[in-house]
């Protein structure tokens, strides 16, 4: 034995001896959320900084989901904090019966304290486990709380979770509510800049899902004001989403309670429409939190809706062929929303509802709201059935296609695409595939790659548009199938949160999306860094986002980033992955050469091979790296930078891709007006 490995080993052993009661150690208070920040709010990014204001409102919004709430108004103010301000009951600031110290504070510096778990309180609410606004306290640098409540205002400030001051009566008042004002913390967040536009979403959102409530959200940093109040609840939400598409019917609005012995008081909300396209869009809520992933209440909705439409097409003698669950969500937007005291979540992001009550409760309140409807209804029903027979014939012209893109048949008939690079490794947790932009960039990609476990499929020119086609269409696309082929999982149409197989309800029996089956454990789109490259991730994500969502879901898409300049001064090299970042590399060579003179690749050519000069050039595709430079900055894993894809990216882009490819001629003009002036480096 070596005498590092005795040398290691001595060390390991003096460690487990060292490991003692003492070695133990207690958090105390809100320690552990500043500690370990990622495990209450998902990151210490974008996400999770935007997560402080939606746990501020969603107390709000639980005010105002048991009756005392009207008015809710969010403000980013100048200095970099944020406010919620709602007119509920306020927060109790009385002595605690346990605590023996105000309710206030015991609320805001105490985890899993407050009302939630009281059903004489809150009968229902988003936040269960009363971690919500004293984990915002804890990674705020300044946070002050104001209650009006019984005549009176009182106030109590703290910082990173400790109060600074007593809980203090301030004055008088005829109101009632809470004023939430917080600052994130710049040593916990990586940035503590809110953005508006995320904001907005959210609070829209909320608006539509709670008709009596107006929200306002102020933007101090821009004097914008918007105010969100939508009296027709469900049905100005569906037609909101389906505003950019062409309706074929009007919305269709279900509601109903039923008292369940499991459950409590479930409230069942349903809204949908078809429109003349191709694809489903499904939203899902339990309690105002947006199950993305679907769950039992998708599964109810959905079975219902195929029974149901099935039965009356018999009945009627309307159907052509014998309909499934697809046909009949061929074209659907649809919002689901239910209320249910205890919710139990599953699934990879914890947004998939598991209570397998509430699929009966959803299933029988649609069926007998929904027949009602189409026997009252007739000509919506025949509409809905012509629509479905459609689907049904273009379901059974893909069908051979579908085949070619299974994964099993596949790799049985040998019939992986030509144009395919595969790796040596078959462990697809240790492989990755790289949808790569362009033949040539193709090329230097399977020249610097390293053959083990990267794989490249090179893409000629962009894809199909799948957004605006049927699903025999985009399985005739040779660059398409190529893509199923190569991932090997198969495709699921529509959301993707409803993908697993179904055949007792009615739905597709026929084989799905499967995780199980993916070859490769990251899936990365590579293009270029120009309008064209962004065009082609564009319609990439989309497919993504309709087809193959749960791969997007289970965190295995990602973007790759090339390189936008190469800096080279004599012998040295640098890359720029952005114009702040070249013109840093600049200044930094600059202050070491003060004499050298900056020029541009192909200009003043005697300046640029100068022992000073420093030469910028700009990469104007992938296929202009060779394939060492093309390894270096962009697919070693040591030095590269990749993007994760989120849900919310991939949806972004289907709404860009129906806003300016889709029928309607105003949205797009609308989009264009209104981002004009941010465009650079126009290519015309």
């Amino acid at each position: 034995m070596k005498n590092e490995e005795v040398n290691n080993s001595v060390v390991d052993l003096q460690q487990e001896q060292n490991y003692t009661e003492e070695s133990i150690r207690v958090l105390e208070g809100l320690e552990a959320v500043r500690m370990r920040p990622a495990m209450y709010i998902g990151d210490v990014g974008e996400r999770g900084l935007h997560h402080l204001v939606h746990e501020v409102v969603d107390n709000s919004i639980d005010e105002a989901l048991a009756g005392y709430c009207k008015n809710i108004v969010v403000t980013l103010h100048s200095d970099g904090s944020c406010s919620v301000e709602d007119d509920g009951r306020g927060i109790p600031v009385g002595p605690h019966p346990v605590k023996q110290i105000s309710t206030l504070e015991v609320v805001m510096c105490t985890l899993h304290a407050g009302g939630k778990f009281d059903k004489t309180s809150y009968k229902v609410s988003g936040g269960l486990h009363g971690v919500g606004v004293s984990c915002v306290n804890a990674l705020s640098v300044e946070m002050s709380v104001t209650v009006h409540r019984d005549g009176k205002i009182y106030s109590q400030k703290y910082s990173r979770g400790v109060p600074i001051t007593p809980v203090e009566e301030i004055g008088t008042t005829n109101k009632t509510g809470t004023i939430v004002r917080f600052k994130p913390d710049p040593e916990i967040f990586k940035t503590t800049t809110f953005k508006f536009e995320r904001i907005a979403h959210r609070l829209q959102e909320l608006a539509f899902l709670n008709p009596s409530v107006v929200i306002t959200l102020i933007d101090e940093r821009t004097n914008v004001k918007e105010t969100y109040h939508y009296k027709g609840g469900l049905v100005d939400f569906v037609s909101f989403v389906d505003s950019l598409e062409t309706p074929l019917i009007k919305p269709i609005y279900i509601s109903g309670v039923v008292n369940s012995d499991v459950s409590g008081e479930v409230k069942v909300e349903v809204c949908f429409e078809y429109n003349t396209g191709y694809n489903e869009n499904l939203l899902s809520y339990v309690n105002n939190i947006n199950t993305i992933e679907g769950g039992t209440h998708v599964s109810g909705f959905r079975s219902a809706l195929t029974r149901t439409l099935n039965a009356y097409a018999t009945a009627n003698k309307l159907a052509k062929e014998q309909l499934i669950g697809d046909d009949f969500r061929e074209g659907l937007t649809a919002i689901i929303s239910v209320m249910v005291p205890e919710p139990q979540f599953e699934g990879q992001t914890k947004t998939k509802l598991g209570n397998g009550e509430v699929e009966g409760i959803v299933r029988t309140i649609v069926n007998e709201k929904l027949a009602d409807y189409l026997e009252s209804n007739p000509s919506v029903a025949r509409k809905i059935i012509e629509k479905a027979n459609l689907a049904a014939e273009a379901r059974i012209a893909a069908r051979k296609s579908r085949e070619l893109v299974r994964r099993k048949n596949a790799l049985e008939s040998g019939s992986l695409p030509g144009k395919l690079a595969d790796c040596s490794l078959r462990d697809p947790e240790k492989t990755e595939l790289f949808i790569v932009e362009g033949d040539s960039a193709g090329g230097s990609a399977k020249q610097g790659r390293d053959r083990r476990f990267q794989a490249i499929l090179p893409l000629k020119g962009k894809i199909l548009n799948v957004q605006k086609s049927r699903l025999s269409k985009i399985l005739e696309n040779e660059e398409i199938r190529s893509i199923f082929l190569a991932i090997g999982a198969g495709l699921s149409r529509g959301n993707g949160n409803g993908s697993e197989r179904e055949n007792s309800n009615g739905e597709n029996p026929e084989e799905s999306f499967s995780l199980s089956k993916i070859r490769y454990g990251k899936i990365i789109l590579m293009a270029d860094a120009d309008v064209d490259g962004s065009h082609i991730r564009t319609l990439l994500l989309t497919l993504f986002y309709l087809y193959m969502r749960d791969i997007i879901l289970d965190g295995r898409l990602y973007i790759a980033q090339p390189p936008l300049y190469k800096i080279k001064k004599g012998k040295q090299e640098f890359y720029a992955y952005s114009d702040a970042e070249r013109d840093e590399i600049l200044q930094r060579l600059k202050k070491s050469s003060p004499n050298a003179e900056i020029v541009t690749e192909g200009e003043e050519p005697e300046k640029a091979t100068s022992a000073n000069g420093i030469v910028v050039s700009r990469f104007k595709g992938l296929g202009e790296m060779n394939p060492e430079q093309l390894w270096q900055t962009t697919m070693n894993p040591e030095t590269r930078t990749l993007l994760k894809v989120t849900i919310e990216n991939a949806k972004e882009s289907a709404r860009i891709i129906e806003t300016l490819m889709g029928e309607k001629v105003e949205p797009r003009r609308k989009f264009i007006e209104e981002n004009a002036q941010f465009v650079r480096n126009l290519d015309i």
